[in-house]
């Protein structure tokens, strides 16, 4: 049998708040454990939750970006269960009426292009966090992140494949940062995925059982844990036909490599919704609704749109500039400094990218200042320095906090571009390499690189190398033999 892979995702993201949902403790991530919490947080008896009016705004402005529409009607239910993290016992979510419904994102997927459905998206509340201390009987908790305000962005089972689902989750990171919605970080759990997966004989449209992987918070843990999922579904059904796929919610272990079973799927009768008795139906009227739109930023393809029109940069550079919003962002500072565009985008997605593989901008920010970057792109241009001079100068901006014309002072790599003086340290290079001079007019051209390396050596590769070359070319044309 062949099969083909079905995958559907439930993304939760936190909003970009200085507020919880519900009340007025802050979001503030790393602070000491269960210090932003209060007795509406926690769930204590004779409570009540406010809505925060931000979390609607960022909420409508997520459902625009994501082609959604917009419900002028919506509600809060709550879904009860409990779990350690959650102290209420249950959770301030929506239910049949989410905030928004029926969006679209288009991934690029190589040269093509694949529309991937968002079913709808809803805002919750986010739920504590437990620590699980190795070696000792007990849990701990930590309740700051209890009442962080969250969407969740459910797919249709629209993608085929693990790598699908990851250019998808990629450009969704890339719009919600574009938009202000969220910093994303996954790494701090700002943006983080369950995947349901299951596979089907190619051919068929019944979706057969699938398995929910809970909680993965990077692309690439996202990849590895859907490959061994989707491994070992079609292992059970090729071999071992007496097995049947379970419909469980199963965690991924990095460290062995594998998924693991944790409990049985939930459906939403489990869960025993009702109505949230404690908060009114949200009504969004249209000034509101009007000035939410208004305010979103410039997103991803927009602005491909205008770098390309504006600046000439070629669609592929341009393509992993927009990938990151703090990449673009550097970019178009470089730019305001009086740099050239197509320069500018050579220096960072060659040179730039190759430096940035073990640092994450997005936390530590780029490690050269763009008005730094913009002169050396000048020095280089104007002829001052050489191209390779310009590249040893960027290393060393990397690692220090100097200028580039402090550091071309220092290594002493200014170029020689004055052309008389060029001229007579090419007149002694010929005199020395005659049979190169004798190579060239019988016709072997590659000679003019050697006699160019040679004039390069006398000058220790001070010399501009283009003034060099028309010199060299210009004076061979006149050598009798």
């Amino acid at each position: 049998m062949v099969f083909e892979t079905i995958i559907g995702l439930e993304i939760h993201v936190e909003l970009a708040t200085k507020s919880k949902i519900f009340c007025s403790c802050p979001t503030t991530f790393g602070s000491s454990p269960n210090e932003n919490t209060c007795p509406v947080c926690t769930g204590m008896p004779g409570t009540l939750p406010v809505l925060n009016e931000e979390v609607v705004t960022l909420a409508v402005k997520a459902g625009t970006a994501l082609s959604c529409e917009i419900n002028r009607i919506n509600k809060f239910d709550r879904k009860n269960y409990f779990y350690p993290d959650l102290p209420k016992a249950y959770q301030i979510s929506q239910f049949d009426l989410p905030i928004c419904s029926k969006g679209y994102v288009d991934v690029a997927l190589g040269e093509k292009s694949k529309r991937i459905n968002i079913t709808r998206i809803h805002l919750e509340e986010d739920a504590g966090k437990l620590i699980h201390l190795e070696d000792e009987p007990i849990s701990l908790v930590d309740y700051n992140r209890t009442g962080v305000p969250l969407i969740e962005i459910v797919t249709e089972p629209d993608l085929r494949s693990p790598e699908e689902a990851v250019a998808f989750l990629k450009t969704l990171k890339s719009i919600l940062q574009y938009a202000e919605i969220s910093d994303c970080k996954m790494e701090q759990g700002s943006l983080r995925c369950d995947a349901n997966i299951s596979i089907r004989e190619i051919g068929t449209e019944v979706l057969n059982t699938r398995v929910e992987i809970k909680n993965l918070n990077s692309f690439k843990e996202v990849l590895k844990a859907l490959e061994k999922e989707e491994k070992r579904q079609r292992e059970l059904y090729q071999y071992k036909e007496e097995y049947k796929i379970q419909q469980e919610t199963r965690k991924w272990d990095a460290a062995k490599g594998k998924t693991i079973p944790m409990r049985s799927k939930e459906e939403s009768h489990d869960y025993r919704y009702f109505p949230e008795p404690d908060l009114k139906p949200v009504l969004i009227e249209e000034d509101f609704l009007k000035r939410a739109i208004e305010n979103i930023p410039e997103l991803p393809e927009e602005r491909k749109r205008r770098i390309i029109q504006q600046h000439g940069v070629k669609e592929m550079q341009v393509d992993i500039l927009i990938g990151q919003k703090e990449l673009a962002d550097y970019f178009e500072e470089v730019l305001s400094c009086g740099a050239n565009p197509i320069e500018a985008a050579n220096w960072i997605t060659v040179d730039l990218l190759r430096v940035l593989k073990d640092i994450d901008i997005s936390e530590e920010g780029v490690p050269i200042k763009a008005n730094y970057l913009a002169k050396l792109i000048e020095l280089v241009q104007t002829g001052k320095i050489s191209r390779t001079a310009g590249k040893e100068i960027f290393d060393e901006m990397v690692r220090t906090d100097k200028s580039p014309e402090a550091l071309v002072e220092e290594k002493g790599l200014s170029q020689i571009s004055n052309t008389s003086e060029l001229e007579k340290i090419a007149a002694e290079v010929l005199s020395q390499n005659l049979q190169a001079i004798e190579d060239y007019k019988n016709g072997k051209p590659q000679a003019i690189g050697y006699i160019m390396g040679q004039t390069m050596k006398a000058t220790k590769g001070k010399a501009n190398p283009q003034i060099v070359k028309e010199i060299i070319e210009e004076k061979l044309k006149k050598v009798q033999i």
